[in-house]
């Protein structure tokens, strides 16, 4: 069972998605607009956002991108747009997937389980040693946010602080694609000059130090990264 927010102004359309979902054991809370929707997550962040791209008073893609400045859940964009510049501009605001109307509620059901699945998988790895359940390990790579230290088959990692910062981001959220901008927000706080460049010269430093295992770290194409677990 998980909390999850359906943002949709077709009141039809959000109550047929609220009353499946709460068929499969869900809690589910109703926007019909984008200030609506992010005062709930404020009040109480959803572990799924299930967001319909055109929104009165605020569209979904402003709704994300507001979404993303402090919230990691998952966020599954439903839009009538179907062309690809459209699926990349919305990935790249900070949508994790994109269904497309019409759509079959059993592909949106079985896309909010994987998304779900996602959830729990994150929530569960990590657990490194004994008595140090907040450490993250993927393979050879241990990640141990207590202490901002990172290590590779045991020998520690000499990153700074905006690197190690990066790089815990990613194995938090193995998987899930971060535009730049978002990547600034969350690391920088949004007050750094030169987006672009300063994230791809981060990346390029700490996949250096990673070694081959660098290539985790992989490159999105016309949005940003994502670790690869």
């Amino acid at each position: 069972m998980a909390s999850i927010l359906v943002v949709e102004d077709e009141v039809a359309m959000n109550d047929l998605i609220r009353s499946e979902l709460e068929a499969e054991g869900h809690v589910v809370r109703q926007a019909h607009d984008g200030p609506t929707a992010l005062r709930l997550v404020e009040e109480q962040a959803p572990q799924l956002v299930i967001l319909d791209w055109m929104l009165p008073g605020l569209d979904g893609l402003s709704v994300c991108r507001q979404l993303r400045q402090n919230h990691l859940m998952p966020i599954i964009m439903l839009t009538a747009r179907s062309e690809e510049v459209d699926r990349v501009l919305g990935l790249e605001v900070g949508a994790d997937d994109y269904l497309v109307k019409p759509f079959g509620v059993r592909e949106l059901l079985a896309r909010t389980r994987a998304a779900l699945r996602r959830v729990e998988l994150e929530a569960k790895r990590g657990a490194g040693a004994p008595g140090d359940e907040k450490a993250i390990v993927h393979g050879r790579l241990r990640v141990e946010p207590g202490t901002h230290r990172a290590s590779l088959d045991g020998v520690e990692l000499a990153l700074t602080p905006k690197e190690f910062d990066l790089l815990f981001l990613f194995v938090a959220n193995p998987g899930r694609a971060f535009n730049r901008e978002f990547l600034i927000e969350r690391v920088w706080g949004g007050d750094f000059e030169g987006f672009d460049r300063a994230v791809d010269n981060h990346i390029r430093r700490l996949r250096q130090k990673l070694g081959d295992a660098g290539d985790k770290i992989a490159t999105v194409w016309g949005v940003g990264y994502r670790f690869i677990a």
